[in-house]
Protein backbone atom coordinates (compact mmCIF):
# COMPACT_ATOMS: atom_id res chain seq x y z
CA UNK A 1 0.00 0.00 0.00
CA UNK A 2 0.56 3.54 -0.37
CA UNK A 3 2.74 5.05 3.36
CA UNK A 4 2.77 8.58 1.99
CA UNK A 5 1.92 10.74 -1.22
CA UNK A 6 3.89 13.66 -1.73
CA UNK A 7 2.48 17.31 -3.66
CA UNK A 8 4.12 20.33 -4.48
CA UNK A 9 3.32 23.04 -5.76
CA UNK A 10 -0.17 22.19 -7.46
CA UNK A 11 -3.31 24.85 -7.29
CA UNK A 12 -3.57 25.43 -3.33
CA UNK A 13 -1.39 22.69 -2.35
CA UNK A 14 2.39 24.38 -1.78
CA UNK A 15 3.84 21.33 -0.19
CA UNK A 16 2.18 18.62 1.64
CA UNK A 17 3.13 15.25 2.65
CA UNK A 18 0.71 13.00 3.86
CA UNK A 19 1.27 9.82 5.69
CA UNK A 20 -1.53 7.55 4.70
CA UNK A 21 -2.55 3.84 6.51
CA UNK A 22 -4.93 1.20 5.02
CA UNK A 23 -7.83 3.27 5.38
CA UNK A 24 -7.50 6.71 5.24
CA UNK A 25 -10.82 9.56 5.54
CA UNK A 26 -9.64 13.16 4.29
CA UNK A 27 -11.91 15.68 5.47
CA UNK A 28 -12.09 19.41 5.55
CA UNK A 29 -14.36 22.82 5.43
CA UNK A 30 -15.21 23.60 1.90
CA UNK A 31 -12.51 25.50 0.25
CA UNK A 32 -9.40 23.49 2.64
CA UNK A 33 -8.13 21.49 -0.81
CA UNK A 34 -9.97 18.38 -1.19
CA UNK A 35 -10.60 18.48 -4.29
CA UNK A 36 -7.09 19.43 -5.35
CA UNK A 37 -5.66 16.27 -3.13
CA UNK A 38 -8.01 14.27 -5.16
CA UNK A 39 -7.45 15.86 -8.87
CA UNK A 40 -2.95 15.74 -7.85
CA UNK A 41 -3.66 12.43 -7.29
CA UNK A 42 -5.99 11.50 -10.15
CA UNK A 43 -3.02 13.69 -12.37
CA UNK A 44 0.09 11.78 -10.85
CA UNK A 45 -2.34 8.24 -12.38
CA UNK A 46 -2.23 9.73 -15.74
CA UNK A 47 1.20 9.19 -15.84
CA UNK A 48 0.23 5.70 -16.53
CA UNK A 49 -1.82 5.81 -18.99
CA UNK A 50 -0.20 8.22 -21.66
CA UNK A 51 -1.69 11.24 -20.62
CA UNK A 52 -0.48 13.31 -17.88
CA UNK A 53 0.31 16.38 -20.21
CA UNK A 54 -3.13 16.20 -21.88
CA UNK A 55 -4.92 16.03 -18.09
CA UNK A 56 -2.61 19.00 -17.32
CA UNK A 57 -3.99 20.46 -20.50
CA UNK A 58 -7.63 19.98 -19.71
CA UNK A 59 -7.14 21.72 -15.90
CA UNK A 60 -5.60 24.96 -17.84
CA UNK A 61 -2.36 24.18 -17.94
CA UNK A 62 0.47 24.31 -15.99
CA UNK A 63 -0.01 28.31 -15.49
CA UNK A 64 -3.61 27.78 -14.17
CA UNK A 65 -2.47 24.76 -11.75
CA UNK A 66 0.59 26.11 -10.52
CA UNK A 67 0.35 27.75 -6.85
CA UNK A 68 -0.37 30.88 -7.19
CA UNK A 69 0.53 32.26 -4.01
CA UNK A 70 4.48 33.45 -2.96
CA UNK A 71 7.68 31.50 -3.13
CA UNK A 72 8.31 31.83 0.02
CA UNK A 73 6.49 33.16 3.14
CA UNK A 74 8.30 34.90 5.55
CA UNK A 75 7.35 34.70 9.38
CA UNK A 76 6.30 38.58 9.17
CA UNK A 77 3.77 37.68 6.60
CA UNK A 78 2.89 34.75 8.55
CA UNK A 79 2.21 37.06 11.28
CA UNK A 80 0.58 39.54 9.50
CA UNK A 81 3.17 42.39 10.41
CA UNK A 82 4.08 42.52 6.68
CA UNK A 83 1.55 42.06 3.05
CA UNK A 84 2.26 39.07 1.84
CA UNK A 85 3.48 39.79 -1.91
CA UNK A 86 5.58 38.25 -4.10
CA UNK A 87 9.19 38.69 -5.57
CA UNK A 88 11.65 37.88 -7.82
CA UNK A 89 11.60 33.85 -8.10
CA UNK A 90 15.16 31.95 -7.05
CA UNK A 91 13.94 28.26 -8.38
CA UNK A 92 12.03 27.36 -11.42
CA UNK A 93 8.48 26.49 -11.92
CA UNK A 94 7.84 22.59 -10.76
CA UNK A 95 4.86 20.81 -10.11
CA UNK A 96 6.10 17.75 -8.35
CA UNK A 97 3.86 14.56 -7.66
CA UNK A 98 5.19 11.62 -5.95
CA UNK A 99 4.61 8.63 -3.36
CA UNK A 100 6.24 5.73 -1.33
CA UNK A 101 4.84 2.26 -0.43
CA UNK A 102 5.92 -0.65 0.45
CA UNK A 103 7.34 -2.06 -2.35
CA UNK A 104 8.34 1.10 -4.63
CA UNK A 105 8.36 4.84 -5.03
CA UNK A 106 7.81 6.94 -7.33
CA UNK A 107 8.32 11.15 -8.13
CA UNK A 108 7.44 12.61 -11.00
CA UNK A 109 8.22 16.73 -11.89
CA UNK A 110 6.85 19.00 -14.13
CA UNK A 111 8.28 22.66 -15.32
CA UNK A 112 7.71 24.84 -18.42
CA UNK A 113 9.25 24.36 -22.03
CA UNK A 114 12.09 26.42 -23.00
CA UNK A 115 10.45 29.32 -25.30
CA UNK A 116 9.95 28.09 -28.90
CA UNK A 117 8.01 28.67 -32.19
CA UNK A 118 6.46 25.42 -32.13
CA UNK A 119 2.52 25.77 -31.73
CA UNK A 120 2.96 23.17 -28.56
CA UNK A 121 4.92 25.63 -26.56
CA UNK A 122 2.83 25.93 -24.15
CA UNK A 123 2.54 22.45 -23.39
CA UNK A 124 4.17 21.97 -19.69
CA UNK A 125 7.23 19.17 -20.20
CA UNK A 126 8.28 16.09 -17.96
CA UNK A 127 11.58 17.02 -16.58
CA UNK A 128 12.32 14.11 -14.10
CA UNK A 129 11.10 11.03 -12.79
CA UNK A 130 12.61 8.46 -10.42
CA UNK A 131 11.52 5.23 -9.25
CA UNK A 132 13.07 4.44 -6.14
CA UNK A 133 13.09 1.78 -3.21
CA UNK A 134 12.26 2.77 0.14
CA UNK A 135 10.31 4.98 2.14
CA UNK A 136 11.82 7.94 0.60
CA UNK A 137 13.65 8.93 -2.15
CA UNK A 138 17.83 8.69 -1.32
CA UNK A 139 20.33 8.87 -4.04
CA UNK A 140 21.35 5.23 -3.39
CA UNK A 141 17.63 3.78 -3.50
CA UNK A 142 17.09 5.12 -6.83
CA UNK A 143 16.51 2.39 -9.38
CA UNK A 144 14.90 4.42 -12.52
CA UNK A 145 16.04 7.70 -13.39
CA UNK A 146 14.74 10.02 -16.18
CA UNK A 147 16.83 13.55 -16.66
CA UNK A 148 15.06 15.44 -19.59
CA UNK A 149 15.23 12.91 -23.02
CA UNK A 150 17.70 10.70 -20.88
CA UNK A 151 16.80 7.05 -19.23
CA UNK A 152 18.69 4.60 -17.18
CA UNK A 153 18.52 1.77 -15.07
CA UNK A 154 20.22 0.81 -12.06
CA UNK A 155 21.58 -3.02 -13.27
CA UNK A 156 24.60 -4.56 -10.57
CA UNK A 157 24.90 -1.44 -8.46
CA UNK A 158 25.82 0.16 -12.49
CA UNK A 159 23.69 2.62 -13.81
CA UNK A 160 23.02 1.77 -17.88
CA UNK A 161 21.34 4.26 -20.38
CA UNK A 162 18.28 3.03 -21.67
CA UNK A 163 17.57 5.97 -24.05
CA UNK A 164 18.26 9.11 -24.99
CA UNK A 165 15.58 10.10 -26.78
CA UNK A 166 12.43 10.22 -23.88
CA UNK A 167 10.39 12.74 -25.59
CA UNK A 168 9.87 15.53 -23.05
CA UNK A 169 5.62 15.19 -23.36
CA UNK A 170 5.74 11.43 -22.49
CA UNK A 171 6.36 9.56 -18.95
CA UNK A 172 8.76 6.62 -18.64
CA UNK A 173 6.03 4.33 -18.26
CA UNK A 174 5.40 5.10 -21.87
CA UNK A 175 8.67 4.16 -23.48
CA UNK A 176 10.41 1.71 -20.55
CA UNK A 177 7.88 -1.23 -19.03
CA UNK A 178 9.55 -4.35 -20.14
CA UNK A 179 9.03 -6.96 -17.11
CA UNK A 180 12.18 -8.56 -18.06
CA UNK A 181 14.53 -5.36 -18.66
CA UNK A 182 12.81 -3.44 -16.67
CA UNK A 183 10.79 -4.99 -14.26
CA UNK A 184 10.65 -2.09 -11.89
CA UNK A 185 9.16 0.24 -14.42
CA UNK A 186 6.85 -2.38 -15.32
CA UNK A 187 5.45 -2.94 -11.73
CA UNK A 188 5.19 0.45 -10.90
CA UNK A 189 3.26 1.14 -14.04
CA UNK A 190 1.09 -1.62 -13.48
CA UNK A 191 0.48 -0.68 -9.72
CA UNK A 192 -1.00 2.96 -11.12
CA UNK A 193 -2.52 1.74 -13.28
CA UNK A 194 -4.49 -0.86 -10.67
CA UNK A 195 -5.80 2.00 -8.79
CA UNK A 196 -9.70 2.91 -8.97
CA UNK A 197 -11.56 6.05 -8.49
CA UNK A 198 -14.95 7.16 -8.03
CA UNK A 199 -16.54 9.98 -7.61
CA UNK A 200 -19.73 10.46 -10.29
CA UNK A 201 -21.78 7.56 -10.90
CA UNK A 202 -24.55 8.55 -12.55
CA UNK A 203 -28.51 8.45 -11.19
CA UNK A 204 -30.33 10.77 -13.58
CA UNK A 205 -33.26 9.41 -15.38
CA UNK A 206 -31.13 8.36 -18.33
CA UNK A 207 -28.58 7.19 -16.59
CA UNK A 208 -27.01 3.84 -18.05
CA UNK A 209 -26.90 1.85 -14.72
CA UNK A 210 -31.07 2.26 -14.91
CA UNK A 211 -31.15 0.33 -18.32
CA UNK A 212 -31.52 -3.16 -19.03
CA UNK A 213 -27.90 -4.00 -20.34
CA UNK A 214 -26.02 -7.18 -21.99
CA UNK A 215 -24.97 -9.29 -19.28
CA UNK A 216 -21.01 -9.59 -19.45
CA UNK A 217 -18.42 -11.05 -16.69
CA UNK A 218 -17.57 -7.71 -15.19
CA UNK A 219 -15.28 -7.96 -12.08
CA UNK A 220 -14.45 -4.03 -11.78
CA UNK A 221 -17.56 -2.11 -12.23
CA UNK A 222 -17.09 1.17 -14.75
CA UNK A 223 -16.50 4.33 -12.56
CA UNK A 224 -19.76 6.07 -13.92
CA UNK A 225 -21.96 2.55 -13.36
CA UNK A 226 -22.74 1.55 -16.78
CA UNK A 227 -22.84 -1.82 -15.94
CA UNK A 228 -24.20 -2.14 -12.16
CA UNK A 229 -26.40 -5.46 -13.85
CA UNK A 230 -23.19 -7.19 -15.23
CA UNK A 231 -21.35 -6.44 -11.83
CA UNK A 232 -23.83 -7.27 -9.42
CA UNK A 233 -24.28 -10.98 -11.24
CA UNK A 234 -20.58 -11.15 -11.33
CA UNK A 235 -20.42 -10.75 -7.66
CA UNK A 236 -23.40 -13.25 -7.27
CA UNK A 237 -22.03 -15.72 -9.63
CA UNK A 238 -18.05 -15.57 -8.68
CA UNK A 239 -17.86 -12.67 -5.39
CA UNK A 240 -19.03 -12.93 -2.09
CA UNK A 241 -22.59 -13.40 -2.93
CA UNK A 242 -23.28 -13.33 1.20
CA UNK A 243 -21.72 -9.95 1.55
CA UNK A 244 -23.78 -8.52 -0.74
CA UNK A 245 -26.95 -9.81 0.78
CA UNK A 246 -25.47 -8.60 4.30
CA UNK A 247 -24.73 -5.14 2.81
CA UNK A 248 -28.65 -4.65 1.31
CA UNK A 249 -30.08 -5.66 4.37
CA UNK A 250 -27.93 -3.66 6.47
CA UNK A 251 -29.34 -0.70 4.58
CA UNK A 252 -32.83 -1.74 3.54
CA UNK A 253 -33.74 -3.83 5.84
CA UNK A 254 -36.07 -7.03 4.50
CA UNK A 255 -34.97 -6.05 0.86
CA UNK A 256 -32.94 -8.07 -1.25
CA UNK A 257 -31.23 -7.53 -4.60
CA UNK A 258 -31.18 -9.85 -7.65
CA UNK A 259 -30.59 -9.70 -11.25
CA UNK A 260 -33.47 -10.62 -13.38
CA UNK A 261 -32.35 -11.54 -16.66
CA UNK A 262 -35.75 -11.00 -19.72
CA UNK A 263 -33.89 -12.66 -22.46
CA UNK A 264 -31.16 -12.28 -25.42
CA UNK A 265 -28.23 -12.58 -22.58
CA UNK A 266 -29.72 -9.67 -21.21
CA UNK A 267 -29.74 -8.27 -17.75
CA UNK A 268 -31.80 -5.87 -15.21
CA UNK A 269 -31.88 -4.84 -11.44
CA UNK A 270 -34.50 -6.37 -9.49
CA UNK A 271 -34.82 -5.05 -6.00
CA UNK A 272 -36.80 -6.76 -3.80
CA UNK A 273 -38.50 -5.11 -0.68
CA UNK A 274 -40.62 -5.84 2.09
CA UNK A 275 -44.10 -5.52 1.87
CA UNK A 276 -44.26 -4.59 -2.15
CA UNK A 277 -45.88 -7.62 -4.48
CA UNK A 278 -43.44 -7.19 -7.34
CA UNK A 279 -39.63 -6.10 -7.60
CA UNK A 280 -38.54 -2.64 -8.92
CA UNK A 281 -36.46 -2.38 -11.43
CA UNK A 282 -33.70 0.11 -11.37
CA UNK A 283 -35.64 2.88 -13.34
CA UNK A 284 -37.71 2.79 -10.75
CA UNK A 285 -35.13 3.63 -7.92
CA UNK A 286 -34.53 6.53 -5.81
CA UNK A 287 -31.10 7.95 -6.65
CA UNK A 288 -30.20 7.16 -3.06
CA UNK A 289 -31.30 3.37 -3.46
CA UNK A 290 -29.45 3.63 -6.74
CA UNK A 291 -26.17 5.07 -5.70
CA UNK A 292 -26.10 2.98 -2.53
CA UNK A 293 -26.26 -0.14 -4.74
CA UNK A 294 -23.45 0.87 -6.94
CA UNK A 295 -21.27 1.68 -3.80
CA UNK A 296 -22.20 -1.98 -3.09
CA UNK A 297 -21.04 -3.18 -6.64
CA UNK A 298 -18.07 -1.02 -6.50
CA UNK A 299 -16.90 -2.17 -2.83
CA UNK A 300 -17.13 -5.74 -3.25
CA UNK A 301 -15.66 -6.23 -6.28
CA UNK A 302 -14.15 -9.32 -6.81
CA UNK A 303 -11.17 -7.82 -8.32
CA UNK A 304 -10.01 -5.78 -5.46
CA UNK A 305 -7.41 -3.00 -6.23
CA UNK A 306 -4.08 -2.02 -4.67
CA UNK A 307 -6.31 1.42 -4.24
CA UNK A 308 -8.91 2.32 -4.48
CA UNK A 309 -10.59 6.47 -3.73
CA UNK A 310 -14.17 7.21 -3.34
CA UNK A 311 -14.63 11.31 -4.08
CA UNK A 312 -17.60 12.72 -2.01
CA UNK A 313 -19.68 9.10 -1.64
CA UNK A 314 -22.30 10.59 0.69
CA UNK A 315 -23.46 12.81 -2.53
CA UNK A 316 -27.92 12.04 -2.98
CA UNK A 317 -27.55 9.24 -0.35
CA UNK A 318 -29.63 10.05 2.83
CA UNK A 319 -27.98 10.69 6.03
CA UNK A 320 -29.70 6.99 7.58
CA UNK A 321 -27.59 5.43 5.34
CA UNK A 322 -24.52 6.31 5.85
CA UNK A 323 -23.48 4.07 8.84
CA UNK A 324 -24.39 1.08 6.64
CA UNK A 325 -22.19 2.79 4.03
CA UNK A 326 -19.28 3.15 6.54
CA UNK A 327 -19.33 -0.77 7.38
CA UNK A 328 -19.44 -1.37 3.67
CA UNK A 329 -16.26 0.28 3.11
CA UNK A 330 -14.42 -0.85 6.25
CA UNK A 331 -15.07 -4.76 5.03
CA UNK A 332 -13.64 -2.84 1.70
CA UNK A 333 -10.33 -2.01 3.44
CA UNK A 334 -9.44 -5.35 4.62
CA UNK A 335 -9.12 -5.79 1.00
CA UNK A 336 -7.75 -2.82 -0.59
CA UNK A 337 -6.23 0.76 0.69
CA UNK A 338 -8.90 2.93 0.32
CA UNK A 339 -8.84 6.79 0.79
CA UNK A 340 -12.51 8.16 1.73
CA UNK A 341 -12.98 11.95 0.78
CA UNK A 342 -16.09 13.51 2.42
CA UNK A 343 -17.25 16.64 4.43
CA UNK A 344 -20.16 14.42 5.60
CA UNK A 345 -19.79 14.38 9.84
CA UNK A 346 -22.24 11.32 9.96
CA UNK A 347 -20.01 9.16 7.82
CA UNK A 348 -16.61 10.26 9.20
CA UNK A 349 -17.99 9.40 12.89
CA UNK A 350 -18.58 6.38 11.21
CA UNK A 351 -15.65 5.42 9.72
CA UNK A 352 -13.53 6.74 12.93
CA UNK A 353 -15.23 4.13 15.17
CA UNK A 354 -12.65 1.83 13.87
CA UNK A 355 -9.50 2.62 15.36
CA UNK A 356 -7.72 1.30 12.33
CA UNK A 357 -9.18 4.42 10.23
CA UNK A 358 -6.60 7.62 9.99
CA UNK A 359 -8.42 10.96 9.80
CA UNK A 360 -6.70 13.64 7.37
CA UNK A 361 -8.24 16.79 8.17
CA UNK A 362 -7.11 19.60 5.82
CA UNK A 363 -7.14 23.68 6.46
CA UNK A 364 -6.49 26.44 4.83
CA UNK A 365 -3.59 29.43 6.19
CA UNK A 366 -2.99 31.66 4.40
CA UNK A 367 -4.35 30.73 1.11
CA UNK A 368 -2.08 27.01 1.39
CA UNK A 369 -3.97 23.76 2.33
CA UNK A 370 -2.50 22.10 5.57
CA UNK A 371 -2.96 18.91 7.51
CA UNK A 372 -4.79 20.32 10.74
CA UNK A 373 -2.17 19.51 13.29
CA UNK A 374 0.47 18.24 11.68
CA UNK A 375 3.83 19.29 12.73
CA UNK A 376 7.03 19.12 11.94
CA UNK A 377 7.69 15.99 13.48
CA UNK A 378 4.07 13.98 12.11
CA UNK A 379 5.49 14.70 8.46
CA UNK A 380 6.89 11.38 6.74
CA UNK A 381 10.46 11.80 5.61
CA UNK A 382 10.70 12.50 1.80
CA UNK A 383 12.90 14.09 -0.29
CA UNK A 384 12.19 15.38 -3.92
CA UNK A 385 15.04 14.20 -6.55
CA UNK A 386 17.65 17.16 -7.67
CA UNK A 387 17.15 18.71 -10.78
Amino acid sequence: MLTCFSIANYRSIRDLTLPLERLNVITGENGSGKSNLYKALRLLAETAKEGVINALAEEGGLTSTYWAGPETLSRSMKRGDVPIEGGPRHHVVRLKLGFASDHYGYAISLGLPTPSSSAFAHDPEIKREVIFNGLYYRPASSLVERKGNLLKVRADRQWQVATQKVPVYGSMFDQLADPTTAPEVFQVREMIRNWRFYDHFRTDKDAPARQVQLLTRTPVLHHDGRDLASAIQTIIETGDRQALARAINDAFPGSRLEVIQPGEGRGAIAFYQHGLLRPLSAAELSDGTLRFILWVAALLTPRPPELMVLNEPETSLHPDLLPALARLIFQASQHTQIWVISHASRLVNALMQDSECHLIELEKELGQTQIKGQDILDVPAWHWPDE
